[in-house]
């Protein structure tokens, strides 16, 4: 298992998605988040094809970590079922790596 990876969260609202991805930052529970503050989201829910506007954040962080960043998505998150994945970083440049474990905390 790599030790750092990029989870994805996405949310209605950009100013909340913001406000949520700065406190996970000060918590240490993620190194960064990079903000794209509309994206566009077509699925499926409740039987019908939706298709909305949202605001989508990638974190950097380590792996050990995604579970608590899930729990903290799954209590403060106003969807019912808010997308949260993680994909491991396989490769990338080793100081920008080693500062993601330096700018967060030890699980």
């Amino acid at each position: 298992m790599t030790e750092t990876c990029e989870v994805i969260i996405t949310a209605p609202d950009p100013t909340w998605l913001a406000d949520f991805t700065r406190r996970l930052v000060e918590d240490r529970l993620c190194a960064c988040g990079h903000n794209i503050p509309e994206i566009r989201s077509i699925y499926r829910w409740q039987g019908k094809v939706e298709d909305t506007s949202e605001a989508r954040v990638a974190l950097h962080t380590r792996t050990s970590l995604v579970s608590a960043i899930i729990d903290r998505v799954k209590a403060e998150h106003p969807y019912e079922v808010p997308c949260v994945i993680a994909m491991p970083i396989a490769e990338g440049n080793p100081d920008y790596l080693r500062w993601i474990k330096a700018e967060t905390r030890t699980p």
